[in-house]
């Protein structure tokens, strides 16, 4: 069987930064042990499966590990898919996901997705959280997803060099750590989640849909731009509306082809 697929950088104008991502084309979805070996073989973080039905689209992502509820960079690269290559005549879509219906819509030269907001309360420090960190941070977030933990600077986002093992074993899947500022932006982060298979995300959605609530009632601000201070490095503005989270970014065509499986 063949697929076109795609592989796009998200939450960047540039090629070779923010974060790649693949996007497989389908009629059907396969089982699921074939999308996550396709998954495991593109070797990126996340690898989005299309399958288009009654002028919207069904979405499923994977890490090179398992499947995720999720994801902000691979929902990008598929709107500009869409948008860019399938239907270049659209200026919307929606997503199906298990996360509900996501929209998407082309604004200039990128895209705002709206995903649902994902608040988070405040806990105690976990000392193994500390621990794999390496520094202790000034407070602790927590939701179902992820843990979030704010730092005292930008710098000490950008230089921290964690424990991923110590990370790996956390009761979340996921690990934010952010501070205020930096440069132009309202705010900085990373994100961890090696339980994922990803080790250090480049630029993460789904964690700013946790970042977004956090900041805007930190700041007292409903957007907010953001920068992910990763290797690669990506940035994006984020809305909070209501109890959704909007997301502006871009994204540059790297890859076309086809796939057999």
């Amino acid at each position: 069987m063949l697929a076109r697929i795609f592989q796009l950088d998200s939450f960047t104008t540039r090629l070779f930064a923010g974060n790649p991502a693949a996007v497989v084309l389908l009629k059907n979805f396969p089982e699921e042990p074939l999308m996550q070996a396709i998954a495991a073989e593109n070797n990126l973080a996340e690898t989005a499966f299309l399958v288009p039905s009654d002028g919207e689209y069904f979405i499923r992502w994977f890490t090179p590990k398992v499947e995720v509820p999720l994801c902000g960079h691979a929902t990008l690269a598929s709107a500009a898919v869409v948008m860019e290559r399938l239907e270049p005549q659209r200026t919307r879509v929606i997503f199906q996901s298990v996360s509900g219906p996501l929209p998407v819509s082309k604004v200039g030269n990128g895209y705002v997705m709206n995903f649902p907001a994902r608040p988070s309360e405040l806990v105690a420090t976990p000392q193994a959280l500390a621990d794999a960190l390496g520094v202790s941070p000034i407070e602790v977030f927590l939701n179902e997803f992820n843990y979030l933990a704010l730092l005292e600077s930008p710098d000490t986002v950008r230089t921290l060099s964690p424990d991923f093992t110590g990370i790996a074993r956390l009761d979340r899947s996921g690990l934010i750590v952010t501070a205020k500022g930096g440069g132009d932006y309202d705010f900085t982060s990373r994100y961890f989640a090696p339980a994922k298979g990803i080790p250090e995300d480049p630029v993460t959605g789904g964690a700013h849909c946790m970042l977004t609530p956090y900041w805007a009632n930190k700041l007292g601000k409903t957007e907010c731009r953001a920068f992910q201070a990763s290797p690669r490095g990506g940035e994006m503005v984020c809305r909070l509306v209501g109890d959704r989270v909007e997301m502006e970014g871009a994204c540059a065509f790297y890859l076309e082809g086809e796939i057999t499986f």
